[in-house]
């Protein structure tokens, strides 16, 4: 028992949500990123400013500051700076209303904490003055935090943007899926018209081309079912009609000879009717299966014509046909193995029916190269009266019966349809012609041979 498919009992997802989520996701982790690179870059960037910002006051102070005059600059700016200056002797020549640092000065960059707050503090030596500048950590980590998020802030900005636009664009890419999926929602059963194919995007354009082609597949089948079902109707009316006769008949008979006479009758009219069912019951296998498509197995002809051949002999030996198999030789193909025998059977049937008595029927299977590779070749030939040339084509209708033939035997129509059936499932190629011995009908069936 084969297991059933995950994928059928999976719950349905939108394709564009997930396209969409998708997307959005990787805009917004994009831009998390970018804006948390850029923070961090902001930061470090300010505070290497910063530090160069203090470097530089304190270079600025070397070459000597009047004594108890304050450096430039608004008193906002200064408000964050405290200043110290001792001379040689360590004695103070300045200091700014803010500054309370140590009397001790380690000269480089350093970190101070004073009264509860940290300083950033850069202190230089020169043979005249020691210069201490330092800066409040608080507002020095308040304005590069200022300066970071006016970094960050174009992408926290344009995210946003982008993903509307993107949600614009994609939208917009599957309108034509939508509007399909209408065109479809709103035809009839009945209409198998091909969909427009003009506008729509590459990806989308084989999905509906294939679905025309399936609507013109599914068209053919429903004209050649209703045009098999009017056949079929048609032909059983008379048989129907036949049996009925021949059932008032049986009735009407008073002596026992009249009555053997209509039963007789009256048997031969249900086996044709029992034979008629049987060839309609094949055919709509036969082509059911070929919309199908089974799986191919590997065959040798050469048995399936020995068995077939077994089968006919009865029939055969009751109209006295000779049956005859030529020399032939095994021939693998790939296939149906009881299609084929029904190929076989309906070729010989025919042969034998059409056959009159004291005629001979050959058949025969071989192997040839050809240009695509080799081919398998069955023929069946008879000493029947055959088949016209002008009449070739037609006779593989269904229900055709051929003007010369139908003058030798009744039939029914459909033996050479059944083996078209059959034969276009396995890509055979059919020839008719007259066979150059026997002088009837010569049917001769081609098909792609394995090695």
């Amino acid at each position: 028992m084969a297991e059933p498919d995950e994928s059928a009992t999976r719950p349905g997802y939108s394709l564009r949500k997930r396209l969409l989520a998708s997307v959005l996701t990787a805009i917004a982790l994009a831009a998390l990123l970018q804006a948390g690179s850029a923070y961090q870059s902001a930061l470090q960037q300010a505070d290497e400013m910063f530090d160069y910002h203090l470097q530089q006051m304190a270079n600025s102070l070397r070459g000597g500051l009047a004594l108890g005059m304050p450096p430039t600059g608004s008193d906002e700016d200064n408000a964050d700076y405290a200043i110290q200056i001792w001379g040689p002797d360590g004695v103070q020549l300045f200091r700014s209303p803010r500054a309370a640092l140590p009397a001790r000065a380690v000269l480089g960059f350093s970190d101070v904490l004073l009264n509860g707050a940290w300083f950033r503090v850069y202190s230089v030596q020169t043979p005249y003055q020691t210069v201490q500048i330092a800066q409040d950590m608080g507002a020095r980590q308040a304005r590069a935090r200022a300066l970071a998020l006016r970094a960050a802030l174009p992408m926290a900005i344009i995210a946003p943007l982008l993903m509307l636009l993107l949600w614009w664009a994609i939208r917009r890419a599957f309108d034509p899926l939508e509007r399909t999926r209408q065109q479809v929602a709103a035809r009839q059963a009945e209409d198998l018209s091909p969909l427009p194919e003009r506008g729509l995007p590459d990806e989308v354009r084989p999905l509906v081309q294939e679905l025309n082609l399936l609507f013109a597949r599914v068209h053919t089948a429903f004209d050649a079912q209703r045009s098999f079902v009017a056949n079929a109707a048609h032909e059983l009316r008379s048989p129907l009609t036949a049996l009925k006769l021949q059932t008032q008949a049986l009735e009407r008979a008073q002596t026992e000879g009249e009555r053997s006479h209509a039963f007789a009758r009256l048997e031969q009219g249900v086996d044709r009717s029992i034979r008629l069912m049987n060839q309609l019951l094949v055919l709509a296998r036969q082509e059911g299966t070929s919309q199908q498509g089974n799986a191919p197995q590997r065959v040798d002809l050469l048995p399936l014509l020995q068995q077939a051949l077994a089968d006919a002999l009865p029939q055969a030996t009751e109209r006295a046909v000779h049956l005859a198999l030529q020399p032939s030789i095994p021939a693998w193909v790939e296939g149906d193995p009881d299609a084929l025998n029904i190929l076989l059977r309906n070729l010989i049937d025919n042969a034998i029916k059409y056959t009159p008595a004291n005629g001979h029927v050959e058949v025969q299977v071989t192997a040839q190269p050809a240009a695509t590779g080799r081919q398998a070749l069955l023929t069946v030939e008879d000493s029947g009266p055959g088949i016209s040339e002008a009449e070739h084509a037609q006779v593989f209708e269904r229900f055709y019966r051929s003007q010369d033939a139908s003058a030798t035997a009744g039939g029914s129509g459909l033996g050479l349809a059944i083996v078209q059936a059959i034969a276009q499932r396995h890509k055979a190629q059919i020839t008719l012609g007259t066979s150059p011995r026997l002088g009837g009908l010569r049917v001769q069936v081609t098909l792609p041979a394995l090695d």
